[in-house]
């Protein structure tokens, strides 16, 4: 009995952008002790799991993981935590992976957590608050340096063909004063 010849698969790549793959694990991810750490909702051990799922997962499936990473790291759009500024680094890797569904919203929450003084404020009103053994003022101005300390990747997203990601990378570069 005869079989039809089985097509040779091509071995070269033909990603453009090969060293991010929909397998590439985000560096340095498991080296962060996040089940030390806080978030909005106590151990920030599920921190991973979401960057991961924004990662590898579908457009819903990203998305959905976003918004409950927002949730967890920058709370209503200004209120950051212990653990954002160990997220940070990695929400900029997200950002400039082209496979990212969600990229834009990325940039806005890196804009949201550049912009945030919640603590900064209450403290000047309350200022027994630096005086707390976990200081949030501590943790805000961390983060906020965590972004600017990445921000060299503002030049290529602002080359980027999508009108979305440039519109928040724009914002962002604002809120950083560049």
């Amino acid at each position: 009995m005869r079989t039809a010849p089985t097509p040779q698969l091509s071995t070269e790549r033909t990603d453009p952008h090969p060293q991010f793959t929909r397998g590439t694990p985000l560096t340095g991810l498991d080296e962060v002790p996040w089940d030390e750490i806080q978030d909005a909702r106590g151990s920030a051990a599920a921190i991973p799991v979401l960057l991961d799922r924004i990662a590898r997962g579908d457009a819903e499936t990203a998305r959905t993981a976003l918004g409950e990473l927002r949730q967890r790291v920058c709370r209503y759009g200004f209120v950051v935590e212990q653990a954002t500024a160990a997220t940070v680094p990695f929400l900029w890797e997200l950002a400039q992976r082209p496979e990212v569904s969600c990229r834009a919203r990325i940039i806005e929450l890196l804009g949201s957590i550049a912009g945030a003084r919640q603590w900064e404020s209450t403290a000047a009103v309350y200022p027994k608050l630096l005086n707390r053994r976990e200081n949030p003022v501590v943790w805000e101005r961390a983060a906020r340096r965590a972004v600017r300390a990445r921000r060299e990747a503002i030049e290529r997203l602002m080359a980027e063909d999508d009108t979305e990601i440039t519109r928040a990378t724009t914002e962002l570069a604002r809120r950083l004063g560049e």
